[in-house]
């Protein structure tokens, strides 16, 4: 099956679609002819993403969009039943959410780190939920979105870390409690990658005093970056009946850097 056919007749939902990865996925379901509902928490730049997906897609009515937070319970809950409700099913689920901040750990306060894991994890966990009863009636699947940090030490991130690393977990255990039903639960772990976070994350961001030889670990010699469409692409694929042989993996997407 060629690529622009894998998702015709497909309603999906991409979360943190505005901007870098999220927008990158939400074009290339798009141009593979899926139906999307695309959600963030920014308006503005989720109009945006929402235009160029129409404009890839060639058809205004196959891209719809709900600006709200993930982490918003009552809004996930309504926005995912009534666009399945629109379209009549719900086949994928892409996850992207993530927010990021660099602080010395002996001086995150909790508030800081519970919203890191308010959005990344609990947000990641809310839109599974609400899309697991639809999906167990399409066979459809989730791609979620972890990161190389959930793996390797990235020092001052403590809180993006540890909720990328409840998000292999979550995604590990969705996978094997329905494989037997006909879902398939993965996730993309990115390394580095040129999206406005991790443009954002230069050396200016980091704390006062950071110690930035400990990252001499999370690096490849020509020091490029990926770029989203490099994510974008893994993430159709594994959502695509391509992937069909694989449920309950988080998929490495680094370019090496991690060795």
């Amino acid at each position: 099956m060629s690529s622009a056919a894998r998702f015709a007749g497909k309603m999906a939902i991409v979360t943190d679609a505005a901007t870098g990865i999220g927008r990158t996925t939400l074009a290339r379901l798009a141009s593979e002819d899926t139906t999307l509902l695309a959600i963030d928490v920014n308006a503005d730049a989720l109009a945006e993403s929402v235009d160029q997906a129409r404009r890839v897609a060639g058809q205004a009515d196959r891209v719809e969009s709900v600006a709200a937070s993930i982490a918003d319970e009552a809004a996930i809950r309504h926005a995912f039943a009534a666009f399945a409700e629109r379209q009549g099913k719900l086949d994928v689920l892409v996850n992207v959410a993530g927010v990021l901040r660099a602080v010395h750990s002996v001086e995150e306060t909790l508030e800081d780190f519970v919203r890191i894991l308010q959005v990344n994890l609990v947000g990641t966990f809310l839109c599974c939920r609400e899309a697991l009863p639809h999906l167990l009636e399409s066979k459809g699947n989730i791609v979620n979105t972890a990161s190389t940090s959930a793996f390797f030490g990235y020092p001052y991130m403590a809180a993006y870390a540890a909720s990328k690393g409840g998000v292999a977990a979550l995604t590990h255990t969705l996978g094997w409690e329905y494989i037997s039903r006909g879902v398939r639960v993965n996730a993309v772990a990115p390394g580095a990658v040129a999206t406005p976070m991790t443009e954002a994350m230069g050396t200016g961001a980091f704390p006062e005093g950071a110690d930035m030889s400990l990252f001499a670990h999370l690096a490849r010699p020509d020091g490029a970056y990926g770029a989203p469409e490099n994510i974008a692409a893994v993430i159709a694929m594994i959502a695509s009946d391509d992937g069909a042989y694989m449920n309950a993996e988080v998929v490495r997407v680094d370019g090496g850097y991690h060795g």
